[in-house]
């Protein structure tokens, strides 16, 4: 049995297994991400993860962008103390073994083709909305990953150009209407009054969902315009590469109907020609491990 060492590298958690062939999981750890010195604390976890285990051939890390894949290096906006950090060869350095570095929702969209609800589609794009949004291209089973490797940052699609600006500088971004912060911002704005249950209850996209399904109109509202802005960018993806399946995951996932069943008939309503309008959209499976089996898939892919 082969065995790769899998690492996701967020701004709040690091993660790390050992996987076989298949999928399945011998040995793993998590640790919160720190402010600073993030790579003692990775290499620790990376220790503990090896040690007594089989011995893997190869790396694979999904790590929080943007980064330089010709150079190796990441600058994750979240994490501030790694700008033009050579993760790629620090994690070599470390462990002595091959290794492979992509963003880590281009992971999520190759764990979820490889194990989960894309599995074995022809052309995959995955989608993680969450905080902000990122994506992830599967093309005839291989990672899209462009010559920088940030191919798939679907959130700065430009849905509409004289719309509103971004926080990354362009204008009409899908992240600005469908992230987490921006629908429950937009909902703010439009008059929507959050009932909080709880000491951890905030105004933030979970609780908008909680309202949503009750019926708030603002809040179906909202979550209606983040729909629309992601099926105009799911329609304009499959034209230009002819995806047959989207797999959607991260946190505002988890609103269940109140997301998906708008965005399947807002999609049904703007996408034309036969092909766009053949995408199927699934919820992800492997929810927070996606990424991570997307690490073990690309690291498995360059032995």
């Amino acid at each position: 049995m082969t065995y790769v060492l899998a690492i996701d590298i967020g701004g709040t958690k690091l993660a790390a297994a050992l996987v076989d062939e298949e999928g399945s999981v011998s040995r793993s750890g998590t640790r919160p991400t720190p402010r600073t010195d993030v790579m003692s604390a990775l290499a620790a976890l990376i220790t503990e993860v090896i040690e007594g285990g089989p011995s893997p051939k190869a790396v694979g890390i999904g790590c929080a962008g943007p980064l330089d894949l010709v150079a190796g290096t990441v600058s994750p906006v979240n994490m501030p103390s790694w700008r033009g950090f050579p993760l790629r060869e620090e994690v070599r350095k470390l462990t002595g073994l091959p290794t492979v570095l992509a963003g880590d929702a281009q992971c999520f969209a190759l764990g979820e083709h490889w194990l989960g609800a894309g599995r074995d589609s022809t052309s995959l794009l995955g989608i993680v909305v969450s905080t902000g949004i990122g994506g992830g291209l599967v093309i005839d089973g291989m990672p899209l990953l462009g010559p920088t490797g940030n191919a798939g940052h679907v959130g700065h699609m430009s849905i509409d150009p004289n719309g509103e600006r971004c926080e990354c500088g362009g204008r009409g971004c899908v992240e600005r209407y469908s992230s987490g912060p921006n629908l429950a911002r937009w909902a703010l704005e439009n008059g929507w009054s959050p009932t909080l249950e709880g000491p951890e209850d905030k105004a933030d996209a979970r609780v908008l969902a909680r309202h949503a399904a009750a019926g708030d109109p603002v809040a179906v509202a909202a979550f209606e315009r983040g729909a629309r802005a992601l099926a105009g960018m799911i329609a304009s993806t499959a034209a230009a590469v002819e995806i047959t399946t989207v797999v959607i995951g991260g946190g505002v996932s988890a609103a269940g109907k109140v997301l998906f069943d708008p965005l399947e008939r807002i999609l049904d309503d703007v996408a034309g020609l036969a092909f766009v309008r053949a995408v199927r959209i699934h919820q992800s499976t492997l929810g927070v491990q996606a990424a991570l089996a997307g690490a073990a898939r690309l690291a498995s892919m360059a032995l």
